[in-house]
């Protein structure tokens, strides 16, 4: 997979139905594998859907090694095309570590996506690193939250009645997550690395790290 980023919506959606016809070898989780998460904070303050061009912020980091990067927004945000606004700055903060993670975690989704190809399964085939979207809340995909209060417990989300990715509760009685199968992994493979991840918050800690460095980063430019 190029590692260049399409530039157009046109071009982007071309990318995304392409990516959602592949079957790309699945990825197996073992334990020891690295973890890593990644995220991206544009400046405070602005409503909207942003612009082309706003000053960015992304991090990357496992339990060993981070790394952040600035830069600038690609578009304004637009709902199924985040990789125009996000996708290079991502990719270049998790390629500033100095050993990829075995599996990313990435804020966005994967086949909950109006072409069945979000940004999580898009970042990971063009780093070609199996991917993991969590994200708070799906983005078209219907499903209850998971009956049982306990740590572990899972959910259906489906788009147009097919399975998509999970309501999981990472911590017992807490608000569950939505997770999402990105490159070469399933459901149940997404859903044990993220519960893999958890410690101190319902959200996994890779991610949380890359959000609180990328924030670190954003208020050093006092942004």
């Amino acid at each position: 997979m190029a590692s260049a980023w399409p530039r157009t919506a046109a071009e982007l959606e071309q990318r995304q139905l392409e990516l959602a016809d592949l079957e790309p070898m699945p990825w197996t989780f073992a334990d020891g594998a690295v973890i890593g998460g990644c995220f991206v904070c544009f400046p405070r303050g602005p409503a909207g859907p942003g612009a082309e061009g706003d000053r960015a912020w992304a991090a990357a980091a496992t339990a060993a090694d981070a790394a952040v990067v600035g830069g600038s927004a690609g578009a304004p945000y637009a709902p199924g095309l985040l990789a125009l606004r996000e996708g290079s700055l991502l990719e270049a903060a998790v390629r500033a570590l100095r050993q990829p993670p075995d599996v990313l975690l990435v804020d966005a989704t994967g086949r909950d996506h109006p072409r069945g190809a979000g940004l999580a399964l898009q970042l990971g085939a063009v780093l070609d690193v199996p991917t993991v979207g969590v994200t708070h809340r799906p983005l078209l995909a219907l499903g209850r939250w998971p009956a049982r209060e306990a740590r572990g417990a899972t959910s259906p989300l489906l788009l147009a009645d097919r399975p998509v990715g999970f309501w999981l509760r990472t911590r017992t009685g807490a608000r569950p997550l939505a997770v999402h199968p990105g490159w070469r992994t399933d459901a149940r493979t997404a859903c044990a690395v993220v519960l893999a991840s958890v410690s101190r918050a319902r959200t996994p800690e890779p991610l949380r790290t890359a959000r609180r460095l990328a924030r670190e980063g954003r208020a050093s430019a006092g942004a």
